[in-house]
């Protein structure tokens, strides 16, 4: 059976680093983030690693892997979202996400699922949305 639940998040932190490239031209970084979830998801300091790649100053794409330890719909334990995602010179960050398979624990074990979110400048909570599974 399949849940469909939401809910927002919030970057605690964001500490970025130039790997190779040129500032203002095509360029690879990395980036630390914390974020907190509330909502379906409840989280606080889930650790995301992104790697960054701008095609100018301020237009690029990007994949992650972020460690979720908390709840889902009241459920607990922990898993890995695989991230993936671009933004514009607009301010506005678009990402798909899944759980990575097997990654779950505890009262999470063998969930799979898929998301989306859609960040934007200026936004104090960015919202998500999750379809997911669990076994029975």
């Amino acid at each position: 059976m399949t849940h469909q639940t939401s809910g927002t998040f919030t970057f605690a932190h964001w500490d970025e680093k130039p790997v190779a490239g040129a500032d203002g031209g095509a360029r690879i970084a990395h980036a630390a983030v914390t974020n907190d979830y509330a909502g379906a998801i409840e989280a606080a300091g889930a650790s995301c690693e992104y790697t960054i790649a701008y095609t100018n100053e301020t237009i690029g794409t990007f994949v992650g892997y972020e460690f979720v330890d908390g709840t889902l719909d009241g459920r607990k334990g922990s898993f890995v979202l695989e991230q993936r995602g671009s933004f514009g010179a607009d301010g506005v960050i678009e990402c798909t996400f899944s759980v990575l398979s097997g990654s779950a624990t505890g009262e999470l074990a063998g969930l799979t699922g898929t998301g989306t979110f859609t960040a934007r400048a200026g936004q104090p909570a960015t919202p998500y949305s999750l379809v997911y599974a669990l076994p029975d």
